[in-house]
């Protein structure tokens, strides 16, 4: 029988709280389990961050932080329609008009009927305001995070990435967990197997809202 992984003390841990990001690790090392231990918090600190700094960001632009959400996921594709926004965001399509309204008024975003669909309004990214108000901001931030970058080798990199990406599939599982209905947060457990909400499956970022376009 293998010897039973300590559980880790510190932190949350002091205070009486379970360590459940410690669970998954727990080989019997005291070393695997403290490095669980620091991967959770290291997460937990960085979301956490990552929530600060957006509203921080969204302040000093003049402008809501879901605005400037929904602002950053219109600059990975230039344009998108209301429904796709409101399915990537979560948020209703009677919201997203109302951060479209904002976002337009602005001069951030302009309205625009699709050439090839004339039935169908893309809210399109306006570059040349996004790069004088919204860059700036995080320039110097984007900055550091190269000089960072260049302290690893190119395979280190690919490592890194590779785990971004697994850790947006799992975030994107759990938000679409977290807006479904109460019942899907429930974790049955079949053969062993921990399947969380009942239908996300491994390898398919889940698709958070069902708004229509």
């Amino acid at each position: 029988m293998s010897e039973e992984a300590p559980r880790p003390s510190g932190g949350a841990g002091q205070q009486g709280w379970d360590l459940p990001w410690a669970e998954p690790f727990g080989t019997g090392r005291p070393e695997r389990a403290k490095l669980a231990e620091e991967f959770g918090a290291g997460t937990r600190r960085t979301g956490s961050l990552f929530q600060l700094l957006g509203q921080a960001a969204a302040d000093r632009i003049g402008i809501n932080a879901t605005d400037l959400n929904c602002l950053n996921i219109l600059s990975f594709s230039g344009e998108t329609t209301a429904g796709e926004l409101a399915r990537a965001t979560g948020l209703t399509t009677a919201s997203i008009t109302g951060v479209a309204d904002r976002l337009e008024e602005a001069g951030f975003v302009r309205r625009e009927r699709d050439p090839r669909d004339r039935r169908r309004v893309v809210i399109r990214l306006v570059l040349e305001r996004a790069l004088s108000d919204v860059a700036p901001v995080f320039l110097p931030m984007v900055r550091d995070w190269q000089q960072m970058a260049d302290r690893y080798t190119d395979d280190e990199l690919r490592l890194i990435v590779e785990f971004y990406g697994r850790m947006e599939q799992v975030l994107r599982t759990h938000l679409a967990r977290l807006r479904g209905p109460a019942e899907a947060g429930a974790t049955a457990e079949a053969g062993g197997t921990s399947v969380v909400g009942g239908t996300a499956q491994p390898g398919a970022p889940a698709e958070p809202g069902r708004n229509p376009d």
